[in-house]
C-alpha cells in the first residue's frame, strides 16, 4: 500500500478503512456517532496517509481475527435454499391432499405425490451435493 507520499486513495481502500472502523465500533472502541463522524472523514480523504490518520489512535486488527459473519459465504447458494423451501412447501401440500382424500375415501390411495416429491427432489439433492449452478462445480482448489 505505500508507494510514496501524498498517492491518492482508491474507492477499494476507502471502503477496506469503513469496513475496519465497523468492526471497531462493534468491539466497542468507537461509538456510532464517532463513527459517522470519521466515515465522514474517510470519504472526504484523498490520499492515503489521510486514511491512516482516521485509524491512527485504534489498534491494528489481529492477523488470524475471523471474518464476520455476513462476509462468509454460505455453503448453500441462496437460490437453491429458495427452491428448496419451494419444494419443502410443495412436498407438504401435496401430502397434505394426498391424506385428505385418503381419508375422504376412508382407505390409503396410490401414493402419486411421490411423483411430484421425488424426481424434483432428485434434481435438486444432485444440484446441491455436485455443486452444479453454485459456482463450486469445476473449480480446482488452489
Amino acid at each position: 500500500m505505500d508507494i510514496s507520499t501524498g498517492t491518492r486513495a482508491s474507492n477499494a481502500e476507502r471502503d477496506t478503512v469503513v469496513r475496519l472502523l465497523g468492526r471497531h465500533m462493534a468491539d466497542g472502541r468507537i461509538d456510532v456517532v464517532e463513527y459517522d463522524q470519521r466515515v465522514a472523514q474517510v470519504y472526504a480523504t484523498a490520499t492515503r496517509d489521510d486514511l491512516r490518520l482516521v485509524l491512527s489512535d485504534l489498534p491494528e486488527p489481529a492477523k488470524g481475527a475471523a471474518e464476520p459473519a455476513a462476509a462468509r459465504r454460505p455453503r448453500i447458494p441462496i437460490w437453491q435454499r429458495i427452491e428448496g423451501s419451494s419444494w419443502l412447501g410443495v412436498s407438504v401440500l401435496v401430502l397434505v391432499i394426498w391424506a385428505a382424500i385418503s381419508l375422504g375415501v376412508g382407505a390409503f390411495t396410490y401414493f402419486w405425490p411421490i411423483w411430484v416429491i421425488g424426481p424434483w427432489g432428485a434434481v435438486l439433492a444432485f444440484r446441491v451435493l455436485t455443486g452444479f449452478e453454485s459456482g463450486r462445480c469445476g473449480r480446482r482448489a488452489s
